[in-house]
């Protein structure tokens, strides 16, 4: 069994591609913030298609880690020289897999934050991405502010404090080059946040007007923050994935990546110190990302939502089998087209009903094995941003909200933390605690979870969403999830 790293490249069984390009003449370029298994599904195998064109080879990422979590990617980087398996899987069961070469180091903040701070603010970093997930924008769901009494970004505000968040480093790298009269590298966001570019231009200038005026200033005139629209299913990989890619191709490798086929990168061109050429590999690079994000984010992510709670509680663990369900499939699609798509623009070159239809069968390959309780988790973040924005538009057109609504009060049910044959639900939230409290309430007070204003705003004092909430919350209690979906489905 041949571990994966540089040394047992050119050893690798033929019918496992492997970088047609010489790692070693590789230069860091980018530095990217959240290295999972999304990233290494999108952004750094886009720049590996470019690498393996002979273009981009200065472009190579090194990865940076946070969180204490990542301590265990750092491992798994250096052991394998920043390679990894990008494994594809085809509904129709498929296979092609390729090592990727593009993450060409990797550095892990908590152990030596100097060291991340002096790479981004080397000449040769010209690009700053993120995935840091919703919530690592540190922005209240409600009021768009950025939360300034977080521990973490009060400690990164002290003199002569070792920086600890995101932004702590990056601003710290930032002040640094305006110091030594470099350019400020582009911040490039790669979350599922709708404007993301903006949100992140936000949170680095409040964070920078909390620590420097000047420096806020500077950042918010100078430094360029690209919005983007990035999708590609992608479930965390398992021990049989990693068993998968030993068995068919002899090759150790302790954190391949698993996606599906689909890829899409709609990035807004607006870059300060030059980028890839990005359009060589397949990604859209637009003027307006908006149209494209706003697709995304309101039919495939709250689509995600509206399947995973119902879907839960009526006893399925892997979305390709809600989605291959009748009943589930008709209550998303009826949402995408009745509730979602009147909120919606049209999208320069894009089918949108060719593209609902699309999503169902996406989330219905059941190749990639996508659990429904990862679409459950951090539902605080998600719901605000790709749900409840479909709510307020149609509660201000007259448009319907029974669907969505419906969705919201699955959330609310699942986050009891019991299914409907009383097994208990790990709730994975950062809310977690509050959430749940508020749920178990709810038998005696029906609007107690959407009374949360941190994450409902006032939704709750609508009387038409809070009294659809209050009859699908009922309904859920008294008859379940899957008659409760047919009595949607009717009354639609």
């Amino acid at each position: 069994m041949l571990p994966l790293n540089d040394q047992n490249l050119s050893s690798l069984p033929e019918d496992l591609p492997v970088p047609r390009y010489d790692r070693a003449r590789l230069r860091t370029g980018i530095v990217h913030f959240g290295v999972g298994g999304f990233h290494r599904a999108h952004e750094a195998m886009y720049l590996d298609r470019l690498m393996n064109d002979g273009k981009a080879l200065d472009w190579a990422v090194c990865g940076v880690g946070v969180m204490p979590a990542d301590r265990r990617m750092q491992a798994v980087m250096d052991a394998q020289d920043g390679l990894y398996t990008l494994v594809v899987k085809a509904p129709d069961g498929t296979l092609e897999a390729r090592v990727v070469g593009s993450i060409r180091e990797y550095l892990f903040a908590p152990d030596d934050p100097e060291a991340v701070i002096e790479k981004m603010a080397s000449p040769e970093v010209r690009i700053v991405s993120l995935t840091v997930t919703e919530g690592g924008y540190n922005i209240n769901a409600v009021t768009g502010a950025f939360v300034e009494d977080h521990p973490d970004v009060q400690h990164d505000l002290r003199p002569g404090a070792s920086p600890r968040t995101t932004f702590g480093l990056i601003t710290e790298a930032l002040a640094r080059r305006r110091d030594r009269g470099l350019p400020p590298f582009t911040i490039m966001s790669c979350d599922n946040i709708q404007g993301n570019g903006d949100a992140a231009r936000r949170s680095f200038v409040a964070f920078a007007r909390l620590r420097d005026a000047e420096l806020a200033d500077h950042i918010e005139t100078s430094v360029r923050f690209p919005n983007s629209m990035v999708d590609r299913i992608t479930p965390v990989t398992t021990d049989d994935d990693r068993a998968e890619v030993r068995r068919r191709f002899g090759v150790d490798d302790a954190w391949p990546v698993v996606c599906e086929p689909f890829t899409q990168w709609a990035l807004e061109d607006s870059f300060g110190a030059g980028r890839p050429a990005f359009e060589d590999a397949g990604v859209q690079v637009v003027p307006d990302v908006e149209p494209y994000e706003l697709m995304k984010l309101r039919l495939l992510n709250a689509s995600h939502q509206a399947l995973c709670y119902f879907g839960y509680l009526a006893g399925y663990r892997l979305v390709h089998d809600v989605a291959q369900d009748p009943l589930f499939a008709r209550f998303l699609l009826a949402y995408m087209d009745r509730e979602a798509t009147p909120t919606l623009e049209p999208v320069p070159g894009i089918d949108l009903d060719e593209y609902k239809h699309q999503l169902i069968d996406r989330f219905s390959n059941a190749q990639v094995r996508d659990t429904v309780a990862r679409l459950c988790a951090e539902s605080s973040d998600r719901i605000p941003k790709w749900l409840l924005p479909v709510i307020r538009h149609n509660l201000r057109t007259g448009g319907e909200i029974l669907r969505a609504t419906a969705v919201v009060a699955s959330w609310a049910r699942y986050a009891e933390g019991t299914d409907e044959q009383g097994r208990p639900i790990e709730v994975v939230d950062r809310l977690a605690g509050v959430l749940t409290a508020a749920a178990v309430r709810q038998h005696e007070d029906p609007l107690a979870f959407i009374r949360n204003s941190d994450v409902f705003g006032d939704l709750a004092g609508d009387e038409r969403f809070a009294s659809t909430y209050r009859s699908v919350l009922s309904s859920l209690h008294a008859k379940g999830a899957r008659v409760t979906l047919e009595d949607l489905a009717a009354a639609g």
